[in-house]
Parts: C-alpha cells; structure tokens; sequence
C-alpha cells in the first residue's frame, strides 16, 4: 500500500520501521521541524526523520500544515492511506480526507480514556492499573475518531513512564501492522467513541513539577513515575532543590510533619508525607549534578 507516514518522536519510530519492514511502499514521511538541542543548541533531527533518511524516504518538514501548499505536496504523492504517529501537529480536513483508504492514528491510550497529549503520563500519574494502544480514524475533533483496533497491558506499580513508553510504542506498532492488513483487504471495522466516557491528558509543564507533600506516599510515588524523565519532579531539602526521578515506597509511619526530612539511609533521602507514612527519595539530581542515586550523592554531601 503507498503509505505516507506522519510522525515526530521516538514513540513513532517502530511504527514506522514496521511499516517498512512489512513491505508497504512508504512514499513520503511529515514530522516536525529539526529543534536546536543540549548546550550547544545544535539543530538536531526528529528520530522518525533519521529512520526515513536511512531508507531514502523523502523527508517533508512544515511548520503549518494548513497551508495550500502542503496539501498539494501532499496529494501528489498519491497516498492510499496516511499513518499519524504522535506527529504533534492537527490536521485540517482537506488532509485527512485526501487518501482514499483512509487517514488512521495510533494513540497511546485506552480511548475514550486520555485524549490528548501525553496519555501515557496522565495514566501513571493517576496511578492506572491498566493502559493500552488505540489505533483509529482522525477526526476534527482531539482524537475523537471511530476506533479500529485496541490492545491493553498492565502498568506495573513500580514502573516509570520510560519503561512503559517503549513497551506501548512496540504494541502499537504491532497493532498498525495488524490494522493496515485489515483496511486492505475490507475486513477492518469501525466502532464510534462513547462521548461520555472521554477524559483529557493535557501537556505537562513544570508547573506539575514541585512534590506536594501533603498528598500520600502513593500518590508522590506515582508523580514521580509519571513525570520521569520529563518534566521530572522536585524537591527542597536542607535548602538545597533537588529534581526527583525515582522513590520507593517504605511502609513505615512518621509523626513529622509532610514535606520534613525524616532522615537519611543507606538507600536514599526519608521523607514525610501527608497520610503519616515515608517515602524514600532513591534517585536525583541536585543544581550542576548529574542524575545519580540518592545514596551517591549523600556520600558526597550528607545531609543533617
């Protein structure tokens, strides 16, 4: 099938290979513009981008999408259907009407459930048990498509949004591969989303970022994995700011106020929380420092 394919990071990169890989006639890849990066701020290309370079896929990068041009550009490709992988960008009408086969997405999340930006977080911030891939038609609405396909997987209470991303990225692509079969031969079908049922997981910011102790050890704990590696919680202790990227829960109870130092041990930073009980501080980052252990850095700079 001649495929163009719409995306931007990481999380798109096996949908793409796999799209390769099956054999299907990949004409053209869209993903966003290269973005200045790191201290040097050197313009660094979007993974998808190097992905379509190593086969010698024409490489499209438009900063609006609207514009007549790109639709032009676009339809001389001739695409059958069009794939949008975290591509970042709301496509206008006249696009995602262009193929005949079809405009599809594959978005991370159990939709209804996490509309939006960064489903994948949201559902480890709320401390989800379960998440999944959607694959489904675009729409004019935010990820309101009829849906085609779905696959879930457990969230492990103990795992970041690191080791679930790439776990989701390999399911979804595993689900295009499967979806891509069924909409060319006609057996692909469409089932409309329960409006009442649809929530929103909006961009982070790092207005998310500061621990509120008085929420309970779980709910920190849940933070934390939800926001690693970006936009990373923090904390101040001893008055020095810390980014916090990994805690553990200990069970055990304190009668310290939330947010104070309970102490220090061989693992990490002990510190109180609203429901009574303490966290363990396990990994940080403090202002010039590396990531590193909590245990590391207090060998270093002990804390009283």
């Amino acid at each position: 099938m001649r495929i163009v394919f719409m995306g931007t990071p990481d999380f798109a990169v096996p949908s793409l290979k796999r799209l390769i890989a099956d054999g299907h006639q990949v004409v053209a890849v869209y993903t966003q513009p290269d973005k200045p990066k790191n201290r040097g701020m050197k313009l660094t290309p979007p993974s998808v981008k190097v992905v379509a370079m190593e086969h010698d896929i024409p490489v499209l990068q438009p900063v609006k999408v609207r514009e007549p041009q790109v639709l032009e550009q676009l339809a001389a490709f001739q695409p059958e259907l069009i794939v949008v992988v975290a591509y970042g960008k709301i496509l206008p009408r006249e696009i995602f009407e262009l193929p005949p086969m079809g405009c599809i997405n594959v978005h991370s999340s159990l939709l209804p459930k996490y509309r939006g930006a960064a489903p994948i977080n949201w559902a480890v911030i709320n401390g989800d048990e379960e998440t999944g891939v959607t694959i489904m038609d675009i729409a004019e609405a935010l990820d309101a498509g009829d849906m085609i396909a779905k696959a879930s997987t457990k969230i492990d209470p103990d795992e970041s949004v690191e080791t679930l991303h790439d776990r989701l990225a390999e399911m979804g692509a595993q689900l295009l591969s499967e979806t891509v079969d069924a909409i060319a031969n006609g057996s692909a079908r469409r089932t409309p989303q329960n409006e009442s049922e649809a929530t929103y997981a909006p961009m982070l910011s790092r207005e998310l970022s500061p621990i509120d102790w008085n929420k309970t050890a779980r709910q920190i704990h849940d933070l934390v994995r939800g926001l690693t590696p970006w936009p990373a919680t923090t904390m101040e202790v001893a008055g020095t700011s810390f980014k916090v990227f990994a805690v553990e829960e200990t069970g055990a109870d304190t009668e310290k106020a939330p947010g104070m130092l309970v102490g220090t041990d061989k693992k990490g930073i002990l510190m109180a929380c609203g429901d009574g009980k303490v966290l363990r501080v396990v990994e940080v980052q403090a202002p010039g420092k590396k990531r590193m252990k909590a245990a590391d850095y207090l060998r270093g700079h002990p804390i009283q």
